[in-house]
């Protein structure tokens, strides 16, 4: 079916599909559990920071990747202006922006509001396998950032 224009219905639930990718990526990350985020791309998929030098590729070792998250990290992203092309009924693109809000050492409770970490976007590319939509390639660009801020420790009980 390359080439040939999708039925307009087809076309909206792909672009969901691929939207809801989109947040259940950072939903994972921030709410879940981090190395599930590796579900949710294809068996040869690709995640890269083309800035700092970083290509993780295949399932198995994006699991390991996300799935090594410091176990105190406070994250929570706001994705936005998701913008979804579908190329054929197989294979889409997809723009959308980003702004993480980040902390290591996190124990408990609210803390005082902070600049955000990270503003970005991604670049993706989804490919349907087996009826399902899945991420093939994700490509994070980050024209603002910053490293990760240490809480100090909490006060011992004396």
């Amino acid at each position: 079916m390359i080439g040939e224009a999708l039925d307009p219905m087809d076309r909206l639930l792909a672009e969901r599909a691929c939207e809801r990718l989109i947040v259940a990526f950072v939903r994972r990350l921030d709410l879940g559990d981090s190395g599930s985020v590796a579900d949710l791309f294809t068996a040869d998929g690709v995640w890269e920071w083309p800035q700092g030098g970083r290509r993780v590729e295949g399932r198995e070792a994006l699991r390991v990747y996300f799935g090594s998250r410091p176990a105190d990290r406070l994250s929570r992203r706001m994705m936005t202006n998701i913008l979804v092309t579908t190329d054929s009924a197989t294979t889409a693109t997809a723009t959308s922006y980003l702004v993480t809000y980040r902390v290591d050492g996190y124990v408990d409770g609210m803390l005082p509001p902070r600049l955000p970490a990270n503003v970005g976007h991604y670049e993706d590319t989804f490919q349907r396998v087996d009826g399902d939509w899945l991420l093939a390639t994700r490509t994070v660009f980050l024209p603002f950032g910053s490293d990760t801020e240490r809480l100090p420790a909490p006060p011992r009980d004396a």
